[in-house]
């Protein structure tokens, strides 16, 4: 199967890497370079300021446009980059309002454009609700900045891969209550 020439960056919310409801270790199934770190608004790993800011790579944080301020670039579809680079995806993993948390007290991504989409359809995570349905779950979020990237197979088998996730993890959560 052939590499795609994009990584991504799970930046996640504290507790969030140890709920099994977590759909972002899905990614790096399917992105081989997936980097996963614990989000902290002080006390950033040194490791992914290098990431960021290695020389070969364009930086996008995936969040929506309607948050960014006027000076910040905001992108619905990933721009023509030098051949030498390639995109780096940061998404904020964790709940709505701890993704909103991370996204204002981020100085250290606030030098880095926008990727920002309307989702098409609504969310089909099963194990955690939304406050709206546009809300997306981290391997949906992922699956579709990979389309717009121009990854659509690797949309695709995302997409595939979190359909079975999600189905098991029902098919696991109804055992369980039926056993109680």
């Amino acid at each position: 199967m052939p590499e795609a020439s994009v990584q991504i960056i799970l930046l996640m919310y504290q507790g969030e890497v140890f709920k099994p409801s977590n759909s972002g270790w899905l990614i790096g199934d399917v992105v081989a370079q997936t980097s996963a770190y614990q989000w902290s608004r002080t006390d950033v790993d040194p490791t992914l300021l290098s990431q960021l800011n290695a020389p070969d790579v364009q930086p996008f944080v995936v969040f929506p446009g309607d948050y960014a301020e006027s000076e910040r670039a905001v992108f619905e579809h990933v721009p023509a980059l030098p051949n030498h680079k390639q995109p780096l995806f940061v998404l904020l993993d964790g709940s709505w309002r701890e993704a909103r948390k991370m996204f204002r007290k981020s100085a250290y991504l606030n030098e880095f454009p926008l990727l920002s989409f309307n989702p098409s359809e609504m969310s089909r995570f099963a194990l955690r609700k939304a406050s709206h349905d546009y809300q997306l779950a981290t391997a949906e979020v992922a699956a579709r900045v990979l389309d717009v990237a121009g990854w659509s197979n690797e949309g695709v088998r995302l997409d595939a891969w979190f359909d079975v996730y999600n189905q098991a993890s029902l098919s696991e959560a109804r055992r369980i209550r039926d056993h109680q």
